[in-house]
């Protein structure tokens, strides 16, 4: 799932929708924009076990809770009464109770730093703010006019996010789209130091089948640099970096 391309309310509720459809969070699984919503929560709940527990126990980089805290969740997620759920886990009602308070304080700082983010960040920006990429050795054209709501919507149709590492499901057509999607790949590059070419390869070769084309296209549209002699790349920097 790319958490970056939903909402909290899209995260909390396990689906999604889009101008044509409404899907899944956690499975290929969608329905029409007409279909219930207590459909998908059936969908969810025989599926994957619930609306809580799946975001719950999701498998990214992004869920930084510990298993511990991830067994508690579910539980409180039940409404158990504290006592029960100390015997349950064999602890003093006082631990749970303490963190349960633990968890809000969480709650309250992670509020405070996403409106401090947003408002650093995302304050006086469209809808049609174009994405920063590196300088272009060609012609600049409309294939670098890109937007970061077609970036967020290309990225979503080509990558398989819940595969870990990052894997592309198709090479597609469009140079647009190309261009698109190497924005992704090279993020998978280390910054700051140079690489040979196996290790290059190394971290292209679980995102495609075709690695070499992955790092031809990253070299021709200036996401890498590469010595005369193609023993040591690096990755170019743009004006955010």
């Amino acid at each position: 799932m790319d958490l970056t391309s939903l909402t909290i309310d899209d995260l909390k509720r396990g689906w999604h929708q889009t101008a044509t459809a409404r899907y899944c969070n956690y499975c290929d699984a969608s329905w029409e924009t007409t279909t219930a919503a207590a459909t998908i929560e059936q969908h969810l709940t025989i599926v994957h076990g619930g609306i809580q527990s799946p975001l719950i126990h999701l498998a990214s980089r992004y869920n930084t809770l510990t298993t511990k805290q991830q067994n508690l969740l579910t539980a409180f997620a039940t409404g158990i009464k504290d006592a029960d759920l100390a015997k349950q886990f064999q602890l003093a009602a006082a631990t749970i109770r303490h963190q349960k308070f633990t968890f809000r304080e969480k709650a309250k700082q992670a509020k405070l730093y996403l409106a401090i983010y947003q408002s650093v960040f995302e304050s006086g920006q469209t809808p049609n703010d174009l994405i920063v990429l590196p300088e272009q050795p060609g012609i600049i054209d409309d294939r670098f006019a890109i937007t970061e709501d077609e970036a967020v919507q290309t990225l979503k149709q080509y990558f398989n996010f819940d595969h870990d590492p990052l894997q592309l499901k198709r090479w597609p057509k469009k140079q647009k789209t190309i261009v698109t999607i190497l924005t992704r790949i090279i993020d998978e590059i280390p910054m700051n130091r140079p690489i040979n070419e196996d290790e290059l390869n190394h971290y292209l070769q679980p995102i495609y089948f075709d690695y070499t084309t992955l790092r031809r296209y990253l070299i021709d549209y200036g996401f890498l640099k590469r010595t005369v002699d193609g023993r040591q790349y690096w990755r170019t920097t743009t004006k955010e970096d």
